[in-house]
């Protein structure tokens, strides 16, 4: 497995950024390669990406959500990959997202793209377009507040 950690700080409060990063299906307007998210229900999400030139689709379960703080997946079909987002309040008005990523590269393209940090500038890339997403709008499109923890909802939280 490899692994990218990048982080970007982003200027609109915690709760507007966590609220933003719930947003799955707004994911492929930030993230390059990605061309759909669909969320099945609040643990599982559908996504359909090209990679390399390749399409690539699989389903992720949320395995961890706690409002404000951190988001945490992995994949349950498709190649193996999974992470981390937490959110940390810099100021009011400031917070810093920080994202781990690990994923299992297929084949020679991914392998030699992986070796050239193709992976880490495009997770980079992705990071600073959400920022510019969000701050360009000044709020989030939507938001979940829900908890997941060991990849079950919680109710009356």
């Amino acid at each position: 497995m490899s692994t990218v950690d990048k982080s970007i700080d982003v200027n609109v409060p915690v709760s507007t950024a966590y609220n933003q990063w719930t947003q799955f299906e707004d994911f492929p307007k930030f993230m390059e390669g990605i061309e759909e998210v669909r969320q099945l229900d609040d643990t599982h999400l559908y996504w359909c990406a090209n990679i390399g030139g390749k399409r690539k689709e699989w389903d992720a379960e949320i395995t961890e959500q706690v409002p404000d703080q951190r988001i945490a997946w992995r994949s349950i079909t498709g190649a193996p990959n999974g992470g981390i987002v937490t959110f940390h309040p810099i100021d009011a008005t400031t917070t810093r997202v920080m994202l781990q990523l690990e994923y299992d590269p297929e084949g020679i393209t991914e392998n030699v793209g992986d070796a050239l940090g193709v992976v880490s500038r495009r997770v980079e890339g992705d990071l600073e377009r959400f920022k510019e997403f969000l701050e360009s709008r000044g709020q989030e499109t939507g938001a979940w507040r829900g908890d997941v923890q060991q990849g079950q909802p919680q109710r009356g939280i």
